[in-house]
């Protein structure tokens, strides 16, 4: 049984720990943003999903990341224009297209994601080895809270 202080304490603890993740994905978005090529945080969520869940419809990505079909359109129309993405014919569906990462938005991804894992690398070296293998496990545990939210769209796991 959880009691109210239980739960005064759980809200800080909680609070605590938004503001450190909050800070933490600001600071990895900075850090990448010599790599986005102008690309917003929308923009680069977006190529992420189409990586993980592609080829898809626009429809199916506007479900993935819990928007509405114009805002798909505009960035998918802003990752074509920077060469990210392609569009063929729906085998299933004549009147709709899907949408796959190329060579150069999974290049672009890449390095989005290799200057981000340096940026957490550097930082992590001069930590203990006992502080190391906390932040893995609570990696860890991050992961395993997220296990069994209902998602948007498809199976979202990544």
């Amino acid at each position: 049984m959880t009691t109210k202080a239980d739960t005064s304490s759980l809200t800080d603890s909680a609070a605590q720990l938004r503001m450190a993740i909050v800070r933490t994905a600001r600071r990895l978005r900075q850090e990448a943003a010599g790599e986005t090529g102008g690309l917003t945080p929308t923009a680069t969520a977006a190529l992420a999903s189409i990586e993980r869940h592609g080829p898809l419809t626009p429809s199916e990505l506007a479900r993935i990341e819990a928007v509405k079909r114009p805002t798909v359109t505009r960035t998918l129309g802003c990752l074509e224009r920077a060469g990210l993405i392609e569009r063929t014919p729906d085998p299933a569906d004549g009147r709709s297209a899907l949408v796959a990462l190329n060579g150069a938005g999974r290049e672009r991804l890449r390095r989005l994601r290799g200057r981000k894992n340096a940026y957490l690398a550097r930082r992590m070296r001069d930590l203990s080895a006992a502080d190391v293998e906390t932040l893995e496990r609570a990696a860890e545990i991050l992961d395993r809270m997220r296990e069994g939210e209902p998602r948007p769209g498809r199976d979202l796991a990544s």
